[in-house]
């Protein structure tokens, strides 16, 4: 998922760029582009972007707490054994 999330980012970049500099060219189905729609366009995809970059590295820390092997009481603890009674 991370990797997906740089390859959104890049195009999330490449959107805005290109869309500052002519809105008509990412914006070819609208018939009046602005400058606005793709800034708010961008900011959707920055959202995303994050989200699916922090779900990535969430999953990613699950995965590898699941692969180390879980260890309770790794230090052996002295148990008291009862001593006879002198009579």
């Amino acid at each position: 998922m991370v990797n997906y999330a740089f390859d959104l980012g890049i195009w999330t970049v490449l959107f805005f760029i290109i869309g500052m500099y002519k809105p008509q060219w990412p914006l070819f189905f609208l018939k009046k582009p602005d400058r606005f729609m793709i800034l708010v366009i961008t900011t959707i995809f920055v959202m995303i972007t994050m989200t699916l970059y922090g779900e990535g590295t969430r999953r990613a820390k699950l995965e590898e707490a699941a692969k180390q092997p879980v260890t309770q009481g790794a230090v052996p603890v002295p148990v008291p054994v009862p001593a006879p009674l002198p009579h």
